[in-house]
């Protein structure tokens, strides 16, 4: 399917979706604000009332307080009311253990008050999932599916590079504005998740990007805080690398490693992968 096609069917599904009243999960990230975006321009076209259209922010232990302030002013500059829903992910036991389906936990907690939301008023709920999430490891969309949340921009098949295209359309300062999961990601699955390894993860991040490495994640691994920067970033990165050092042992880890691979969304995930292959290469052996 080409690419305006996309865009026009989105525009028609967000019309649909609009005319019973619509609650769109908003994080201040590209997909979201395109999402959003978009709706309040049709909402406008089509002279639906003003609470047609919500934006739903979740306020959370896990989620970037950066991110919440950036996503508050989103809102206020596309002239979409915002309603904020303050959420305690560490109220359930089970998401502090940090399992591998912690996203699925997670997003029933948060998307189940989202969806009560949107209920109360007979609204439609959606969210910015986009095309590509649905071919990654993303345990938090079967919550989605359950709730009954709508992901119009999967629906449609647009990607990510297309949602980013869209936005630099729209003229939306997000179009280039790096990912930014949940903190969790910071932290080995099964890693307890605590204040003080989230606050780390958090500092070393906020570090980077005040130096001028917008990309990047800080992994806690114990004592040991593993950086991950794009490769071609390296050079300049190795020339602060006593001071980043420094400056990042003061949040309380021992040792500071940046990561030769570079920077990848998602690599806490390959644990898993690497599970998984070996679980499959066992269940092939030939019984003794």
């Amino acid at each position: 399917m080409e690419y305006q096609e996309k865009v026009q069917r989105l525009k028609t599904l967000l019309a649909e979706l609009l005319s019973q009243g619509l609650c769109v999960a908003f994080s201040g990230g590209v997909d979201s604000a395109v999402l959003l975006y978009l709706a309040e321009v049709l909402r406008r076209e089509h002279h639906l009332p003003a609470g047609s259209l919500r934006a739903v922010l979740f306020a959370t232990r896990l989620h970037p307080q950066a991110d919440e302030a950036d996503a508050r002013r989103q809102a206020e500059e596309m002239g979409v009311p915002l309603t904020v829903l303050a959420i305690d992910e560490f109220s359930d036991p089970a998401i502090l253990q940090n399992p591998p389906d912690r996203c699925y936990r997670c997003k029933t907690l948060l998307f189940r008050r989202f969806r009560e939301l949107a209920d109360s008023s007979g609204a439609a709920a959606a969210d910015g999932t986009n095309f590509d999430d649905l071919f990654e490891y993303r345990p938090g969309l079967r919550a989605l599916k359950e709730l009954g949340i709508r992901s119009p921009l999967a629906e449609v098949q647009l990607t990510k590079a297309e949602v980013r295209r869209l936005a630099a359309e729209f003229g939306l300062r997000v179009s280039q504005k790096p990912s930014s999961p949940c903190m969790a990601t910071r932290l080995p699955y099964g890693d307890r998740l605590t204040p003080e390894k989230l606050r780390q993860a958090a500092e070393g991040e906020a570090l980077l990007k005040e130096l001028g490495f917008p990309v990047n994640r800080v992994r806690i691994h114990g004592n040991l805080a593993r950086i991950e920067i794009p490769k071609t970033e390296f050079a300049r990165f190795l020339e602060q690398s006593e001071m980043i050092t420094e400056r990042i042992k003061k949040s309380g880890v021992l040792y500071v490693t940046l990561d030769v691979q570079g920077f990848r969304s998602g690599s806490m995930d390959e644990a898993l992968k690497i599970e998984k292959a070996h679980s499959n290469d066992n269940s092939k052996e030939e019984p003794v």
